[in-house]
């Protein structure tokens, strides 16, 4: 079952099943992880074997040739040994250059797949997701998360392999060379074990909450940049300032006790090592002095120097062992975020009737065509008899008894039902929260009804597939939104094929042509940080003239020319109405004057449409309409 985000303090819960779906990103690349192994293998040996020549040259060259040094024999054989040792280290240190090579692309490639997995995934997702998850959160999963698992996998895998080869080979040496050390080495390394497997176990929850407040900072300054402006003009800096320094603070907190813990486990194991290392060499030297024997024979100068090596190098990968668990732990948290996000269920969409291209005739007769005709059809396949039937896309919405609400606790709308004949301009006023915004929300299928039905041209929009029926509308909203690009391709973003004739023409009809050819480059004019170098008016103009290259034959316009002035509203006013003629368009709007010519307007209160009618209708009932209309009511 998919699970949400982790819980501050909350390890991850399936720590190898997420391991293993990682290692499922890399199952392409199996031959490049073997080559990996085999020369971590080669890396790791090289070390080893390198150090047990230490004993030779000490016991079979340099003793005899400090005591006799013009052998010239035994001088060419101890050069030939140091050669081979020179050989054996280069192998190694080329071994690991490879390795690392290669384990930077391979990780390079997963984390290309996953994030494209993520964002795939990320787009399926409905709207009511982005609705209850903040966007700093979001955006965390594909930084700070991901970067744990790059971290893992470029590092920590390659590192525990080596670690691992390295302590198994050191620990036979060491036991070959002396028995007696190795059981020293033994009671260190419970100690060792001890200490380290309290740290780490302390430190795993400290990073699932740090990555936790992480995101959590994330958004927030996300919120605040979006909305500095509103943050100046009520003078909530000081506000915004102790809010944020207490999530910082937590997040402070967080890190402190995870990276506490972290810092602890080098100089802990550090030290513990220095003390094995001294123990072993007093003990060493009087195995040395009184002759006992191990399992290569006599303990020798040779043999301690060698072992006090190995020691060292087998406390080394131990140490690493223990700091590499901390940084898996971290990964496998940001991991478990990750992929909560992908587990999350995808926008279900049920529907079968799609938009096609369509030719219809004079007696309303509809073929289906290839071609791009300019009039669209719904094929409705039966599932009864498999007869396929075509209905012309008129634009005709009609909403029968629908309840709603975003929670089972709360009800947005109650038994609305309303009849939108094709061309006609359905206007919904009413104060904040009345369902206005819902009932458009509902057309779109952004949410599914539970409670009573829509129908578009007669048919059950939940028979529709969400892409085609989506296709079929447009919306203009109150908060606009401009891509990073021209000016021309945020217009040809209603309709991705149109051409730049087109989205001039579309330009013209929202009266937007004008204020674009008095841009720097035109039509060529790039746009960003959601066209921050225009004003509100002149994105909201661009927001119309997507809307209008878009052609469809229902458009919704939620609070459309809330940011435009008097003046440019009576520019673009003939505009609109050319935009709206023949289609059937819903508009939700304080600003009363632009729904007088509506030929229905639908009066919300407390999600029910308490009055109905034309505007001289309306005022002629003097009830709440009139009041707004009159100044006697005010929206809030």
């Amino acid at each position: 079952m998919p699970r949400g985000p982790l819980k501050p303090g909350q390890k991850p819960k399936n720590a190898l099943p997420t391991f293993k779906r990682i290692l499922g990103y890399a199952k392409e690349y199996k031959a490049f992880f073997a080559l990996v192994v085999l020369l971590i293998i080669l890396s790791s040996l090289a070390g080893v074997i390198g150090t047990s020549f230490i004993k030779r040259i000490i016991d079979d060259y340099l003793t005899p040739l400090i005591a006799d040094s013009s052998d010239t024999i035994l001088y060419r054989s101890f050069m030939l040994c140091l050669g081979q040792l020179v050989i054996v280290y280069a192998i190694g240190a080329l071994s690991s250059f490879v390795y690392q090579r290669i384990m930077l692309f391979v990780s390079t490639k997963i984390l290309y797949r996953m994030r494209t997995d993520l964002f795939t995934h990320m787009e399926s997702l409905p709207i009511k997701y982005f609705d209850t998850h903040t966007h700093g959160d979001l955006m965390s999963r594909y930084t700070n998360d991901i970067d744990t698992i790059r971290e893992m996998l470029s590092n920590s895998v390659s590192s525990f392999i080596s670690s691992f080869i390295t302590v198994v080979s050191v620990f036979v040496m060491m036991i070959w060379f002396s028995w007696q050390l190795t059981l020293v080495t033994v009671v260190m390394l419970i100690v060792v074990l001890g200490v380290t497997g309290f740290i780490a176990g302390n430190g795993g929850k400290f990073f699932v909450k740090q990555q936790k407040a992480l995101g959590a900072v994330n958004g927030y300054i996300e919120e605040m940049i979006e909305g500095q402006k509103v943050v100046k003009v009520f003078v909530h800096e000081q506000k915004a300032r102790e809010e944020f320094v207490k999530l910082n603070e937590e997040l402070c907190n967080a890190s402190t006790s995870a990276n506490t813990f972290t810092n602890l486990m080098g100089p802990v194991t550090n030290n513990l090592g220095h003390i094995q290392y001294a123990i072993t060499a007093v003990i060493g030297g009087i195995l040395a002095i009184n002759g006992v024997v191990g399992f290569s024979g006599p303990v020798t100068v040779g043999v301690v120097v060698s072992f006090l090596l190995y020691t060292r190098n087998f406390t080394m990968p131990l140490s690493q062992l223990a700091q590499l668990a901390n940084t898996v732990m971290s990964a496998l948290a940001g991991a478990e975020r990750v992929f909560a996000l992908i587990d999350e269920p995808s926008e279900v969409d049920d529907g079968y009737v799609t938009l096609v291209n369509a030719h219809i005739d004079a007696d309303g007769n509809v073929t289906e065509t290839e071609e791009h005709t300019g009039q669209w059809a719904w094929k409705h396949p039966h599932k009864a008899d498999g007869t396929v039937t075509y209905t012309p896309v008129r634009g005709q919405v009609q909403f029968d008894d629908v309840t709603f609400g975003y929670d089972e606790n709360k009800t947005v709308l109650h038994d609305v039902s309303l009849w939108a004949k094709p061309g006609q301009k359905i206007a919904f006023v009413g104060s904040t929260g009345a369902g206005k915004t819902t009932i458009t929300n509902l057309i779109n299928r952004f949410y599914d009804v539970p409670d009573g039905k829509i129908r578009y041209d007669g048919i059950n929009i939940n028979k529709i597939k969400k892409d085609d029926l989506r296709r079929s509308l447009s919306m203009v909203l109150q908060d606009t939104h401009l891509f990073t690009g021209t000016v021309m391709d945020n217009i040809r973003y209603g309709k991705l094929d149109a051409t730049d004739e087109e989205c001039i023409d579309a330009a013209k009809l929202a009266n937007a042509d004008t204020f674009i050819r008095h841009l720097p480059e035109g039509y060529d004019t790039m746009l960003y940080s959601d066209g921050a170098n225009l004003s509100q008016g002149q994105r909201q103009l661009l927001a119309i003239a997507r809307a209008a290259v878009a052609d469809p034959p229902v458009l919704i316009l939620d609070e459309a020319t809330s940011s435009i002035d008097t003046r440019t509203e009576s520019l673009i006013e003939k505009g609109m109405d050319r935009l709206m003629e023949g289609r059937t368009t819903f508009v939700i709007a304080h600003r009363l004057s632009t729904v007088r010519n509506s030929n229905a307007i639908m009066v919300l209160e407390q999600g029910r449409i308490i009055e109905r009618g034309d505007h001289n209708t309306l005022i002629e009932q003097k009830g709440k309409y009139y009041q707004l209309y009159t100044g006697m009511f005010e929206l809030s």
